[in-house]
């Protein structure tokens, strides 16, 4: 099995060694396979219908009112930064 190095907040560390029975590296190793798990089947990707509920009645006009090419250049931009989001390591 492969080790790696996890960097976390010193204040996340001092809340995680209250729970020294907890076993972290499974914990972690749990998520990160979830989260591929997730990121494979797309489920990371909101439905639109899930989106459009929390929106007003009035935006919904708006949007239902773009043109196609501006909807195409909106969700291209979307998926950029969707894609920053989720597969871009940001150094702090």
């Amino acid at each position: 099995m492969a080790n790696i190095t996890l960097s976390i907040p010193d204040e996340l560390y001092k809340k995680m060694k209250k729970y020294s029975e907890i076993k972290w590296s499974e914990v972690v190793r749990k998520a990160i396979s979830e989260y591929i798990e997730r990121i494979e089947e797309g489920g990371l990707k909101i439905k639109t219908k899930e989106l459009l509920k929390g929106f007003d009645e009035e935006f919904k006009k708006e949007l239902s009112e773009l043109s196609l090419e501006m909807a195409e250049e909106g969700y291209k931009k979307m998926s950029e930064e969707e894609w920053k989001r989720v597969y871009m390591i940001q150094a702090n």
